[in-house]
């Protein structure tokens, strides 16, 4: 069988964004990314000085509207936190700019929160659980599910 190199990751995500002011209101000013560059129409912006993760634009899409429910798209891009405590501090962020939560799940191997940005892109921040935590079945397989996450501990954790 023909694999991908393990070593492979997601480098960026590039948007279409209806306006970009507004786009950069909620990946910069909420979920804090810094903005690596900006040209007319588009940002590139990232975690830790990567050129960039999530790219920006308006090229085709100045003024448009989302996607209808039920059509193909994209589902989520997911920003993977570091720990715990990171995670909690993002949703400490995105609770004070107003921003509602769809959803906040443990998955067992992951905690994760979902949410929309302005152009009704699906967000999930989300941090994994230590390897030698992930539940398994009784042949040591890793296995997944879905419950609610504590969304209060996870914000105590927020100090």
């Amino acid at each position: 069988m023909n694999r991908i190199h393990p070593q492979a990751r997601i480098g960026h995500v590039h948007l279409k964004v209806a306006d970009l002011p507004r786009a950069l209101g909620f990946w910069r000013d909420v979920l804090g990314l810094e903005v690596m560059l900006e040209r007319p129409g588009a940002a590139f912006l990232s975690a830790g000085g990567y050129h960039h993760h999530i790219a920006l634009n308006t090229w085709e899409s100045a003024g448009g509207t989302p996607p209808p429910a039920g059509h193909t798209g994209l589902y989520h891009v997911a920003l993977l936190y570091p720990d715990r405590a990171s995670l909690a501090a993002a949703l400490r962020r995105v609770l004070a700019a107003g921003v509602r939560l769809e959803g906040a799940s443990d998955h067992g191997v992951s905690e994760a929160l979902y949410l929309r940005d302005p152009d009704g892109n699906g967000v999930e921040l989300y941090r994994d659980r230590p390897r030698e935590e992930w539940p398994q079945d009784a042949d040591g397989r890793m296995t997944m599910f879905t419950r609610r996450l504590d969304v209060e501990g996870l914000l105590a954790e927020a100090g």
